[in-house]
């Protein structure tokens, strides 16, 4: 374990619960879906992740919570997440809960191979390997032309880029804002940019107390998993973190099948295979050349 950080462990832990948060997160979101426009739960849901958050770091940032020395870059990042948000929600009305999160977690090797022609980053070939690994899990996963084919099943492939696109545009920012006017931005773009751009995100709010309660849950665990986030990597280094990020794909896979009895069939599972594992790869050969270095 690096010297340099002696609590790691309770930085593991604390992804850990993060990843927790996440998967409750898009399980209840797809609950909602089947009875609302994803406009409106994405738009309520960073209402009161802003929020949230707001109480909890505004009073000691006071403004330099919106200081930004980029806020062109940071409004951009905020817009590719709502667009992401608002297709993964999308998504996971007319697929598999699982399908749709491992097809999005395509995104950090995307950001690999587009860190080289726009972060002046070296692109080996084990990137390209982990690509075309990747996008063969996800062609497993949405099988093209097969009977199940749905082209519904394209929404989180985008949705991927978009997120991948946020995570590239969050590099460029680091050390230039502060962690948590970064992780603040999105949440406050999103609650100002999805009412005029989606109309219907307002009206159409959940009028059943059941279903407002769930949305409330939705935005709080949204903050939540983001602060433990800021949280666990003040404990230990993201490389180390990385990899137990992919615990999210294990609680989702769980979470589908006690919720809505979906269980992947063998081709599915593989593709989920191959993605995580791509990513997974990535992520340890940084870590062994960050270590070697």
């Amino acid at each position: 374990m690096d010297a340099r950080y002696p609590h790691a462990v309770r930085g593991i832990l604390l992804i850990l619960l993060a990843c927790c948060c996440f998967g409750c997160l898009d399980t209840m979101s797809k609950v909602l879906v089947a009875h609302y426009p994803a406009s409106a739960l994405v738009w309520l849901r960073y209402v009161l992740q802003t929020l949230v958050m707001a109480a909890i770091f505004l009073p000691r940032m006071g403004s330099r919570l919106v200081r930004t020395s980029s806020p062109g870059l940071q409004i951009l990042r905020g817009l590719m997440l709502v667009l992401s948000s608002v297709a993964f929600v999308v998504a996971l009305r007319y697929m598999p809960i699982a399908a749709v999160s491992s097809i999005v977690f395509l995104a950090p090797v995307i950001v690999a191979v587009a860190g080289g022609p726009l972060l002046g980053e070296r692109v080996g070939a084990r990137t390209w390997i982990a690509l075309a690994g990747g996008f063969t899990g996800v062609m497993l996963i949405i099988r093209p032309g097969g009977s199940a084919f749905t082209w519904w099943a394209f929404l989180p492939l985008g949705c991927a880029f978009m997120f991948a696109g946020y995570q590239i545009l969050t590099r460029r920012l680091a050390g230039h804002d502060d962690p948590i006017t970064t992780l603040f931005y999105p949440g406050l773009v999103a609650v100002l940019v999805i009412p005029p751009v989606f109309p219907g995100s307002v009206t159409g709010l959940p009028s059943v107390p059941l279903h407002l309660a769930i949305l409330i849950v939705i935005g709080i665990l949204g903050a939540v998993g983001h602060f433990l986030l800021i949280r666990a990597h003040a404990h230990a280094p993201a490389t180390l973190l990385a990899p137990f990020g992919y615990t999210q794909l294990l609680v989702i896979l769980i979470l589908g099948f006690a919720v809505f009895g979906e269980i992947p069939d063998g081709l599915a599972m593989t593709g989920i295979v191959l993605i995580a594992s791509a990513g997974l790869a990535l992520i340890l050969a940084s870590r062994r050349v960050s270590v070697a270095s």
